[in-house]
């Protein structure tokens, strides 16, 4: 017997199994959306009124888009996407979208009408959040401390203006790393199951590139005791370091501390045989490293990444011009000479990292 929705034991699969089962929207095979009615109620608690026509323009605007990510980022043939789906002209009313998603009859309208509307759903977050709002206010309070620090004179390095006689650190390079455009975004969220929109913490971060292992870790030592970041405000759990073990580096430093003292600074090349030494003769050394698991990226690229949060004041136009504050996450990278190398050459690495991902959201858009 089919069940239909006046039967007392119909559940629908899809929108229990996201509810209460731990699945992901975009990874459900279909809807049950059967009418122009019941599709506009789905839009409704969705966020969005058709009967507006701003929400309505919205729509459509993230229909374009999903399209252009389908057909030219994702290189999907343009001429095997049905009319009904891709044409607006032939579609006329944004809700069928939905109802051909729901329907059995024509399952290669059903295919096409679910990979559009998994795209447009990922766009509507990538697209709908602070950044989007608020991407001057955020990139100027998040970068300008860092970009302050960094000083270019006879070499590149890191320049104290909070704290007297602070160590001086050279860079190799420093670099702001420009926001996440929503279409790699969307690819990135795409590609992995896990990730979410709310979850993406890199769309805006800086990168320094040192010479040395220990000059890595000088660099940190110089921002948090600049306090141009605050240790209490980064995530756990996006943390990756598998450049050295914190544990091994401040025993290394101790004992040289115990040695030395402040009279004999020793060279930061040779601090970083000392470090090289140590990690050959501890057997369990390796264990303090860690990496945040990312499939499509190679495990030979050694770096420290942390994010931390910044709380950005905004001066509001609205309520009487009242300020609001939010908390906004940003992304530290640190490298050594080493890595910075093996990235400027591994352009064909990186082109691989992108055709993994590309081939990963395929798949999620086209299950079967």
């Amino acid at each position: 017997m089919i069940a239909n929705h006046s039967s007392f034991y119909f559940f629908d699969e899809s929108s229990l199994s996201v509810v209460a089962g731990g699945a992901s929207a975009i990874d459900r095979p279909n809807l049950h959306v059967h009418s122009l009615d019941e599709a506009e109620s789905f839009l409704r608690s969705y966020g969005y009124k058709i009967s507006n026509p701003e929400h309505l323009e919205r729509l459509w605007y993230f229909h374009r888009r999903a399209l252009v990510l389908m057909t030219e980022r994702l290189k999907i043939n343009f001429e095997e996407i049905p009319q009904q789906v891709k044409n607006k002209e032939e579609l006329k009313d944004i809700r069928f979208l939905l109802i051909y998603a729901s329907q059995s009859e024509d399952r290669n309208l059903q295919k096409w009408s679910c990979a559009l509307l998994r795209c447009m759903h990922v766009f509507v977050h990538a697209e709908t959040d602070l950044f989007s709002s608020f991407s001057d206010e955020i990139q100027k309070q998040i970068l300008a401390p860092f970009q302050q620090a960094v000083v270019q004179e006879d070499t590149l390095y890191l320049k104290s203006f909070q704290k007297e006689g602070h160590h001086r650190v050279q860079l190799l390079d420093f670099q702001t790393k420009p926001f996440k455009t929503s279409t790699s975004t969307v690819i990135k969220l795409l590609a992995r199951p896990e990730a979410l929109a709310m979850k993406i913490f890199d769309k805006i971060g800086v990168r320094f590139v040192t010479r040395s292992v220990f000059d890595s870790f000088q660099v940190i030592r110089f921002l948090v005791e600049e306090n141009i970041i605050s240790f209490p405000q980064i995530m756990p759990d996006q943390s990756s370091n598998n450049m050295y073990p914190v544990e091994e580096f401040l025993d290394v430093c101790n004992k040289l501390m115990k040695k030395h003292g402040d009279d004999q600074k020793l060279s930061s090349e040779k601090i970083d045989r000392l470090l090289a030494q140590r990690l050959k003769s501890s057997q369990s050394a390796f264990l303090g490293l860690f990496r945040k698991d990312n499939p499509f990226s190679s495990q030979d690229f050694k770096y420290i990444k942390f994010i931390s949060r910044q709380l950005i004041q905004v001066n509001s136009s609205i309520q009487g011009g009242k300020s609001f504050s939010f908390f906004y996450p940003f992304e530290v990278q640190i490298m050594n000479e080493s890595s910075f190398k093996m990235m400027q050459s591994g352009d064909s690495e990186h082109t691989a990292y992108k055709n993994r991902q590309v081939e990963a959201a395929v798949k999620r858009l086209f299950p079967e």
